[in-house]
């Protein structure tokens, strides 16, 4: 099976020299290899950000559209509580191993009193984001929400994004790459998902997706065990090297880790969440048009993505070195 590209990612980013810039390697998920990024943000400190200055979620009413009774939005935790880079391996490993069988429910508290506003959730709208996202609204944890807008989505999942914001009453923020996909083909080719798919997830996923995280101390993500091989071990709550310059750790809470396929699409219909119609028609998990395809019976959920390619993620996942508590 042919790999993506070796070819070097630094003729682009010449082109985006205010972007973190990528200094060697690729990542395609599999290799175990994470590229090294340069400094791309200072810092923060816990009063730098005040809970009223992060854009995110309008307070929600009690009655939603679909008629569920749900909590008014909490207050968020005092500026003063901790950034992730106060958290050690080994204090993540314990909480790791406390909320491992919890409900995500529980996580999501747990995420909010620890962060609250510097705490967002990162959501493509597969299933398993839209069930974390009515969670969070239905106990009043008003995350911020974003999303990554390549430019190169189905116009189905374009759609979705309104219907979404509809139905929970709040705007999700789409995080875009600095080249559009016109300036991106001037650069480095037309097509460039045809032969260097990594480069073209660093570009128009990797980079706006570390932007944002130069704001947040935690990132919550819908990745759950069952979708791949390469998910089967995700901790529910990790810690990950951000910037090695500054020494800047962050939280990755993956609070839907334990749900299965089935448990995500009963939620999802009891609901009456509006979701992608793609996954009525054979795709199983949704990126963007050019890099998808329908998935036969027996595949894993995310065998569609990148055919051809000895690739299993976009980058987004695998890009930041995991911080992991030896045990001898």
């Amino acid at each position: 099976m042919p790999s993506g590209s070796n070819s070097s990612h630094l003729g682009m980013l010449a082109k985006t020299p205010h972007r973190g810039a990528l200094l060697e390697g690729k990542d395609n998920g599999r290799s175990g290899h994470s590229p090294e990024y340069a400094h791309c943000c200072t810092q923060p400190t816990s009063a730098s950000r005040a809970p009223d200055a992060v854009a995110g979620p309008n307070p929600p009413s009690n009655v939603s559209v679909d008629g569920n009774v749900r909590a008014p939005c909490q207050e968020a935790p005092a500026a003063s509580q901790p950034l992730a880079s106060n958290l050690t391996p080994a204090r993540v490993r314990a909480l790791d191993e406390q909320f491992s069988h919890q409900p995500a429910e529980d996580i999501l508290q747990w995420a909010w009193q620890q962060f609250g506003p510097r705490a967002a959730i990162g959501t493509s709208f597969q299933g398993a984001g839209l069930v974390m996202l009515h969670l969070a609204k239905q106990q009043g944890l008003c995350f911020p929400v974003f999303t990554l807008d390549t430019g190169l989505l189905f116009p189905e999942t374009v759609a979705l994004k309104k219907q979404l914001e509809d139905f929970f009453g709040f705007s999700i923020e789409s995080l875009v790459p600095d080249l559009t996909v016109e300036e991106q083909g001037d650069i480095n080719g037309p097509e460039l998902w045809k032969h260097n798919p990594d480069l073209c997830c660093t570009i128009r996923k990797v980079l706006p997706l570390r932007d944002k995280l130069c704001d947040l101390s935690c990132w919550i993500t819908g990745l759950r065990r069952q979708q791949s091989e390469a998910r089967a071990t995700i901790g529910v709550i990790e810690l990950y090297a951000f910037d090695a310059t500054s020494g800047r750790d962050i939280v990755k809470v993956n609070p839907m880790a334990n749900w299965t396929r089935e448990a995500v699409w009963d939620y999802l219909r009891k609901h009456r969440i509006p979701y992608n119609p793609l996954s009525d028609q054979g795709y199983r998990s949704i990126g963007c048009q050019p890099c998808t395809r329908r998935t036969a019976g027996g595949e894993d959920e995310r065998a569609g993505r990148w055919t051809g390619f000895d690739k299993v993620e976009c980058g987004i996942h695998t890009f930041m070195p995991k911080k992991v508590d030896f045990q001898i």
